[in-house]
């Protein structure tokens, strides 16, 4: 009986050993916690404390800064080639209010323009397999960056410069941007991204939550293979605080992740005007899927700093409530670039505030009509289907440019209720299948100066009396067919303009319609063929 017990005490003995060993191996192998590390969870700054880890962590090939619970602070980071910052559940990272803590300046890329500027919270540059992850919560303090904002927009006297403007200034020299965009430049201060990674590989960001940054949040510049999945963002009435913001990167995937911020929630965009045609680099291989967007200017936009081109897009599965518009697709003249094969898909919208889709290239400049050239904006091949929209504003707005219309568009199983209904001007190409706009002010669909156009089986449950549920205005080669209207409507087609011509009606069913075609003034006698 002694023997055995002295046998499980030594086999007792030899345990604890090899789970101490075990927790040795496993504290020394990669793994850094900083409160072992000479850092604080007290919300003293440990900037340097924190820096010095992931040099260490580097110089050994790689490894995990870990925050256990409690309170930090710090100033800008650089992230290394094999680094993951790993909060625990009940950490909270602040970042400091001091723009001193985000100097020196580096290179960077700011609303498509590549510049130097102040340190992004996060930085990157030229490496590879980095991560941010955990349950924790990562205050970017915005608050201090948007009052510098509002204090030289709204001064109205020339204000003596900063040190911070003097410093942008003496390092930008001969940095070239159109005239439109002076207003901005001219405030020589531009707020450092959340997250920026320039020109790196192989990112994930997974699990953490993000509040309060200066400027915008999740923001890859020239990357590759990014994820972005199962984060948080909160940014309260704040300016361009967009949530996730990839730019001329390729292959990313962003999926279930909850936005509410004070600009556009995801944003896809890869340069400014002369600037991004110079790198030209498209963002391509894009996935979004399985997200919440709230408040927002926009639920997912394109643009509309696009001028290296993006192409390849998938949108499916989301749910936007609350946002100004939904779907938003924008540029402009003399911004370049093509926007072509993007897929939208099973998407729930409600509460919005202006246009459920829109794609317009009228954004944020003149309009004036000018030759074809690699300043010309492309909108092409773009599909939508299965979208449900209540409480909007707006269904949706389709506004190209004379010199290059929209092409190749549709929309297909949507059913939308709101204010006003769709309207197309200037495209080519455009189909409507299976799609219901029941308005309460004008027209379902209003279109014009367009060709090529197919709508099937599409209504309004809620036709107005004296109002037509489609308008056409200089429309050529369109095909109306498969139509019913259940309810009793008056007028179920207006068609006016000189241009407008072959017109076909098809497989229509008009005995609820009091008027099947309503025919303006200008309208040819053999514009429309029954």
């Amino acid at each position: 009986m002694r023997k055995n017990n002295t046998t499980m005490k030594i086999k007792n003995i030899l345990l604890i050993l090899c789970f101490i060993t075990s927790l040795t191996a496993f504290a020394n192998d990669g793994w850094y916690n900083i409160l072992n590390e000479g850092g604080n969870n007290k919300g003293q700054k440990c900037t340097d404390v924190i820096q010095k880890i992931i040099e260490k962590a580097s110089k050994n090939g790689g490894g995990t800064i870990y925050f256990p619970a409690g309170e930090y602070l710090t100033g800008a980071l650089t992230l290394r080639s094999n680094i993951t910052i790993h909060l625990d559940s009940g950490a909270l990272l602040k970042f400091s209010e001091n723009f001193d803590d985000f100097l020196p300046y580096v290179e960077m890329r700011y609303e498509g323009i590549v510049m130097k500027s102040f340190q992004p919270l996060f930085y990157a540059k030229d490496v590879e397999n980095i991560t941010i992850t955990g349950r924790g919560v990562i205050d970017g303090q915005g608050k201090a960056w948007w009052n510098e904002v509002y204090r030289i927009e709204s001064a109205k006297e020339p204000l003596p410069p900063t040190k911070y403007q003097t410093m942008w200034e003496e390092q930008n020299k001969g940095l070239y941007t159109e005239p439109y965009y002076k207003r901005t430049v001219d405030k020589k201060f531009f707020r450092p991204s959340f997250f920026q990674a320039y020109n790196c590989k192989n990112i994930l960001i997974e699990g953490v939550t993000f509040k309060n940054s200066p400027f915008w949040t999740i923001n890859p510049e020239f990357c590759d293979n990014v994820t972005v999945t199962g984060i948080s963002i909160f940014n309260p009435h704040s300016p361009n605080t967009d949530g996730i913001n990839p730019s001329s990167c390729t292959n990313v995937h962003i999926s279930n992740c909850h936005i509410s911020v004070g600009d556009d929630c995801i944003t896809i965009k890869s340069g400014r005007d002369g600037d991004g045609r110079k790198y030209g680099k498209a963002t391509e291989n894009v996935t979004i899927t399985n997200c919440t967007m709230l408040s927002g200017h926009g639920g997912v936009v394109i643009g509309s700093e696009m001028s290296g081109g993006i192409k390849k897009i998938t949108i499916s599965n989301c749910v936007f409530d609350g946002t100004d518009r939904g779907i938003r697709i924008k540029s402009a003249r003399g911004r370049g670039g093509v926007v072509e094969d993007i897929r939208v898909d099973n998407i729930v919208m409600k509460n919005i505030k202006e246009e459920a889709i829109v794609l317009s290239l009228f954004y944020d400049k003149g309009t004036t009509v000018e030759p074809v050239t690699e300043k010309t904006p492309i909108f092409r091949n773009i599909h939508m289907s299965n979208i449900t929209a209540s409480n909007v504003n707006k269904a949706g707005q389709i506004l190209g440019i004379t010199e290059m219309p929209i092409q190749n568009i549709t929309f297909s199983n949507i059913s939308m209720d709101g204010k006003e209904g769709f309207t197309v001007s200037t495209a080519t190409d455009v189909e409507f299948h299976d799609v219901k706009v029941n308005a309460t002010v004008g027209s379902s669909f209003k279109i014009s100066d367009s060709k090529n156009v197919i709508l099937d089986n599409v209504g309004s449950s809620t036709a107005i009396k004296g109002v037509p549920v489609i308008k056409l205005d200089n429309v050529s080669n369109a095909l109306i067919n498969n139509n019913f209207p259940f309810n009793p409507t008056d007028i179920f087609i207006e068609a006016n303009g000189k241009d407008t011509r072959n017109i076909f009606l098809k497989n229509n069913v008009f005995n609820n319609v009091t008027t099947a075609i309503k025919k303006g003034k200008d309208l040819d006698k053999k514009a429309i063929t029954e």
